[in-house]
């Protein structure tokens, strides 16, 4: 294989975003070209790379970027069935966003910064996918950091903006910590950063802290992948534009530590109880998440809380052992994600509020945005894992990979022992992944069903204390669906349809992953099919009675409401964690920073204060006796010979 082209495929990105800075005031005109192109022709040279690798193949191409004096860093690329097919998902949903958003944000003046901050994103993780050394994949990791904390705060005049994109980077960070150093563990373990070292020197039995290494990389996932405790700051940083969100809970940010996982996996099947870790972690995340979106209001909190459950699958599905149904999951959220967000834009810029209460009071809204209505409805259908949709097969297969970790069959391939899964882990993942198939039914149709058709009333303004939106305006205002944004729609609704049935009816997919088959298990396809029928019927359930409740001008209930009834409140303020965190940690960091200021100043100001006022006093003491009169300096020396004679004669 030629080498230029998947170098080329970051690079054209990261080229695109500096020449959109550096021409976007000057020349705005370039802006949009300059956004689109570089990213679509890097989709189509990942494309065109995946084609060329073929199936069941690899490529490691590297060069010594720096010594160390350690192991050395180097410049590597390695290219293998995981890698070429992301890099595809990458491509695609960054094309998709970046044509959508010329619409999205049309009159919006700041569209050239937003432009090439989204391009660099997606050079930076397409660096994570192809890279072959940790520390060069720790860079594009950061740079996705820094670039989702400017995305985030696009919108840096509202308050909820700013701080959002401050929580979101910060909380991420905190993470990245303990993930540096489980990242200098390996190195110093296996003796290099390179990834197929790692794996060698794992396969190997020389890794010397396998358990401790894999807890510290859990952090750093669990903050970037939004995985529990870390999780809070992705409903949050729904305040950036929705493209962004599309952009960050899709393909590309969210991913990028079940990536990792799945790239280090026979590092983490060294420890039983990393594995047991990520399995619990996994489990809280996934139930805990779909209650939280089932009492939600805004779309798009909605859609973010949706996004931090399907992540716990896949984390689930690393907890037990099998990556290629993480993997699978991964880009089949993908794909279904991207297209609920981008139809998330077009309903929120159509009905001016993030508020689903609110868009049940606009009467005829799905006539206004039928692609919105039709794609939206594909996607919570793949979201809800129904077949024949992607969801349905990536899902099950979660399942599938839980049910035979519990039954202590974990199909880790060559990765390593089955026997390290333990079977607690699997029993945690099927449990937990039961539970919350039957949420997600439960919230996807409850969206459903009060913001399209609840009604017809008369289009009213938001109701109070509704959620803002700013960017509610920077579409253009004449179209509900202008094109750009409504033919990406279906773009993103083929492989949510059609991308399932790779894993089902070719073995293309399979060996293009570990080889293993991607069929769902009867057992697991009948249990997780009837988890989402009963949650849609139980959802639809107590829409009826919402109905019925308005009908007879009794306070309106909101089914969420209804379903969850205690626990609503608590839900809808995500269980109370960031109030916990505010208690712990912030309150007392706050307090601590206010003793710090005090000390500076009361103390260390007041000191060094002193230390330069003292010379300044005694140089006006020792001004006063500068007169400049010769014949009394010399009357002051005569004065002073005489006393030393005196005291040495009184002294002797």
């Amino acid at each position: 294989m030629n080498l230029a082209l998947p170098i080329l495929v970051p690079v054209l990105p990261a080229l695109g975003a500096a020449a959109g800075l550096a021409t976007g005031r000057r020349y705005p005109g370039l802006a949009r070209p300059l956004a689109v192109l570089p990213v679509a022709v890097s989709a189509v040279l990942a494309l065109v790379t995946a084609l060329q690798l073929g199936t069941g193949t690899t490529l490691d191409a590297a060069t010594r970027l720096a010594p160390t004096g350690g192991p050395d860093i180097s410049l590597a690329l390695h290219l293998d069935g995981f890698s070429s097919l992301i890099s595809v998902l990458v491509g695609l949903v960054a094309t998709c966003v970046q044509v959508y958003s010329t619409a999205y944000l049309k009159d919006d003046p700041r569209y050239p910064s937003y432009a090439a901050l989204v391009s660099l994103f997606t050079a930076a993780m397409f660096l994570v996918v192809y890279s072959g050394d940790l520390i060069v994949l720790l860079v594009g990791w950061e740079v996705m950091g820094i670039c989702s904390y400017f995305l985030i705060g696009h919108h840096w005049e509202g308050a909820d903006a700013r701080t959002a994109s401050l929580k979101a980077f910060l909380v991420t960070k905190l993470g990245d910590v303990p993930f540096l150093f489980g990242l200098f563990l390996l190195g110093a373990d296996a003796g290099s950063f390179r990834i197929t070292e790692v794996l060698h020197t794992a396969a190997t039995g020389g890794l010397q802290h396998p358990t401790l290494t894999a807890l510290l990389l859990l952090a750093g996932v669990a903050g970037k992948s939004a995985q529990f405790p870390l999780h809070t700051w992705l409903p949050d940083a729904m305040a950036g534009p929705t493209p962004v969100s599309a952009l960050i809970h899709a393909a590309t940010m969210v991913a990028a530590g079940i990536y990792l996982v799945a790239r280090l996996l026979p590092v983490f099947l060294l420890s039983s109880a990393a594995l047991l870790v990520l399995a619990v972690m996994a489990a809280v995340t996934m139930v805990g998440s779909a209650l939280c979106a089932l009492a939600q209001d805004d779309l798009k909190r909605v859609l973010a809380y949706s996004t931090v459950g399907q992540l716990g699958y896949m984390a689930g599905a690393l907890a037990s052992g099998d990556r290629q149904a993480a993997v699978f999951h991964l880009v089949a959220h993908g794909a279904f994600k991207a297209l609920l967000f981008l139809t998330a834009g077009v309903v929120i810029h159509t009905a001016h509020t993030n508020s689903i209460s609110a868009m049940s009071r606009i009467d005829g809204l799905r006539r206004r945005i039928p692609d919105a209505y039709w794609t939206m409805g594909i996607g919570l259908v793949a979201l809800v894992g129904l077949p024949p949709f992607a969801g349905f097969f990536s899902k099950e297969s979660v399942l599938t990979a839980a049910e035979h970790a519990a039954d202590g069959e974990a199909l880790t391939g060559h990765l390593g022992p089955a026997s390290a899964v333990p079977a607690a882990a699997g029993w945690t993942v099927l449990v937990a992944g039961l539970l919350t198939a039957l949420l997600t039914a439960a919230y996807a149709t409850r969206l459903w069903l009060v913001a399209f058709h609840t009604g017809p009333v008369k289009p009213v303004a938001a109701p109070a204390g509704a959620p803002y939106s700013p960017e509610v305006d920077e579409a253009d205002p004449a179209h509900d669906e202008p094109a750009a944004m409504r033919w990406t729609l279906w773009v993103l609704a083929v492989p949510t349809m059609g991308f399932g049935l790779l894993g089902l009816r070719s073995e293309w997919l399979p060996r293009l992953l570990d080889g293993e088959p991607l069929r769902p298990g009867f057992e697991t396809a009948v249990l997780g099919t009837g988890a989402a029928l009963a949650g849609i019927l139980i959802a639809y359930a107590a829409w009826r009675a919402a109905g019925a409740r308005a009908a007879a001008e009794q306070p309106a209930t909101d089914p969420g409401r209804l379903l969850l009834g205690p626990l609503h409140g608590p839900a809808q303020h995500g269980f109370g964690v960031d109030r916990l965190y505010g208690a712990l940690f912030v309150r007392p960091t706050a307090a601590a920073a206010k003793l710090v200021r005090f000390l500076d100043r009361a103390v260390v100001e007041t000191y060094v204060r002193g230390a330069g006022a003292a010379p300044g006093w005694l140089g006006r003491a020792v001004r006063f006796a500068q007169t400049g009169n010769a014949q009394g300096y010399l009357s002051a020396l005569l004065a002073g010979a005489v006393l030393l004679a005196v005291l040495v004669a009184v002294g002797s």
